[in-house]
């Protein structure tokens, strides 16, 4: 398996990196959304979808979405605002689980929830290219879901004794969720005094950070919690090693457009 996910990672890593470096903006939404395209194909199994038939057409039915976001070129907070909303309900849904689960259970609603995660992740992506900068700002939110990610794992594995949400993900501590939060920190706050940003710029910067993760977090746990409706381990097998595309990106489904939505009210503030 250890072979699998280096091999996997060696060979795409490098690839994703120079479609964020090298393609021009329509290009770079063609990259991503044939990544959000397969994450939809995995997403109609994990909303209860049985025939390879039906996941078929759903993600064709996002790809058509995402040509139609990307040639009407919606204001960002017509798709970032609702994608607030709905992580925030998703909020709601894991801390709950699995009382409430009657509420939402069921192929259809599970589908168009779907369409809430997928469809303001690649918009938020899309809009972040489209900035000034916009290549430093996605690299910072990747790095800083990363650290999350990293930070978690490592103080969960030597620290954690208390379960986060146990219902939704036993593996989850909260001793592993302080380390994500604390590794994040650091790197954006050495990251911001490099770039000499004033004090109450740093203070936004720290709380923008804090917010980022724990949405990172909320959608890492979103994804765990369908699964777990379905009795899946992973969200497909596309990538050796590694499971599904939603099991890579599902904290980036939350991360992005919250991100993307900090940056567009609050960007011109910092520096």
């Amino acid at each position: 398996m250890l072979k699998q996910r280096i091999i996997t990672g060696v060979i795409l890593a490098p690839l994703v990196i120079a479609g964020f470096v090298l393609l021009d903006h329509l290009w770079f939404a063609v990259m991503i959304g044939f990544i959000v395209t397969l994450g939809a194909w995995e997403w109609a199994r994990l909303a209860g979808e049985q025939t390879q038939k039906g996941r078929v057409i759903y993600a064709l039915a996002v790809a058509l979405l995402l040509v139609g976001l990307y040639r009407d070129a919606w204001p960002p907070h017509f798709m970032l605002a609702p994608a607030l909303g709905w992580w925030l309900l998703a909020t709601s849904m894991i801390i709950r689980y699995p009382n409430g689960r009657g509420l939402w259970s069921g192929s259809l609603i599970a589908q168009l929830f779907g369409l809430l995660v997928l469809l303001p992740a690649w918009y938020g992506l899309v809009w972040l290219h489209a900035q000034e900068a916009g290549l430093w700002l996605i690299l910072a939110l990747v790095v800083m879901v990363w650290a999350a990610d990293i930070g978690a794992y490592f103080a969960g594995k030597t620290f954690g004794r208390h379960k986060l949400l146990p219902r939704v993900s036993p593996g989850k501590t909260i001793e592993g969720l302080l380390g994500g939060v604390l590794l994040s920190q650091l790197l954006a706050v050495a990251a911001m005094l490099y770039l000499g940003w004033s004090a109450q710029s740093v203070l936004i910067g720290m709380l923008g950070t804090l917010v980022v993760v724990l949405f990172s977090v909320v959608g890492d746990l979103t994804e765990s919690l369908f699964k777990r409706e379905q009795g899946l381990k992973d969200s497909s097998n596309l990538l050796p090693g590694h499971g599904g595309i939603m099991d890579r990106i599902d904290s980036l489904t939350a991360a992005v457009p919250v991100f993307a939505l900090g940056w567009y009210l609050f960007g011109s503030l910092l520096g």
